[in-house]
């Protein structure tokens, strides 16, 4: 009996470290986020969009955003993985140089399968370092690779000072049938003032040459926000709502102001 007891409560505790991991990662699913953690799907200003890009840098393809968001007069923020930001170190600073942010993606782009709290608290550690080497300023905002953002990683932001953030709208533009039409198309339908878009500068973790079609697609989005009166920028220019103190990510404010400023 005492064996079956023994056993009972460790499969209780595998069972709640399990859901403990897992749980948090349901904020991947955008109508629930949007309406329920509006701060952590990247909702800010209603006159403003955030632009945001995932996965570099990247030397093959990061130099091209670069000039394209220069010609159109767009700063944005790269949510960089440690490693590449180390490897590519004149690159991460090119990036500061033109006047975008910073962000931290992880330090590379794993799936985390199974919880590893202190493995997950010393890398994303090692990434927000080299953030901060290769830019000279400390990040203040995480994303995680794939946007899963499971309990390992929600406490790991919180140890290391992240604010986690994830998106409103995406482009679906790592795939190898995306192109610029198709990344627009995508984007557009879920796109209002105060919301924040996730594109990638690069084809790493996706399909070969993809990341193309985000590029060509630049001009058709920032044309898009700018018809309907609304700014493009960085994160830091947002105004994210602060979570409330104790209200595990809930909004202060809620800024999302109905169906003001969609674009359509």
């Amino acid at each position: 009996m005492r064996g079956r007891s023994i056993g009972t409560a460790v499969a209780a505790v595998s069972a709640f470290v399990a859901a403990a991991h897992v749980v948090p990662a349901a904020t991947w699913l955008a109508g629930p986020r949007r309406t329920w953690l509006p701060a952590l799907a990247g909702a800010g200003r209603p006159d403003h969009v955030a632009l945001t890009f995932d996965d570099g840098p990247d030397p093959r393809s990061t130099p091209a955003f670069l000039a394209a968001l220069d010609e159109l007069g767009v700063r944005s923020t790269f949510f960089v993985l440690g490693e590449q930001a180390l490897c590519h170190r004149e690159l991460s600073r090119e990036i500061v140089r033109r006047g975008h942010e910073l962000a931290v993606h992880g330090w590379t782009h794993d799936r985390p399968w199974r919880p590893a709290p202190a493995r997950e608290v010393r890398r994303l550690a090692r990434a927000a370092h080299a953030v901060a080497e290769v830019s000279g300023t400390a990040p203040d905002w995480y994303r995680p690779p794939y946007g899963i953002l499971t309990g390992d990683r929600l406490l790991a932001a919180r140890r290391t000072g992240l604010r986690p953030v994830l998106w409103t709208a995406w482009g679906r533009d790592w795939t190898a049938r995306a192109t610029a039409g198709s990344v627009a198309a995508t984007v557009l339908p879920d796109l209002r003032g105060g919301g924040t878009v996730v594109l990638h500068d690069t084809d790493r973790h996706a399909q070969p040459g993809c990341w193309q079609a985000a590029l060509a697609a630049l001009p058709l989005l920032v044309g898009a926000c700018r018809a309907a009166g609304l700014t493009v920028g960085p994160l830091r220019e947002h105004g994210i709502a602060r979570p409330a103190p104790g209200g595990g990510g809930a909004a202060v404010a809620d800024p999302w102001p109905g169906d003001g400023g969609v674009v359509r």
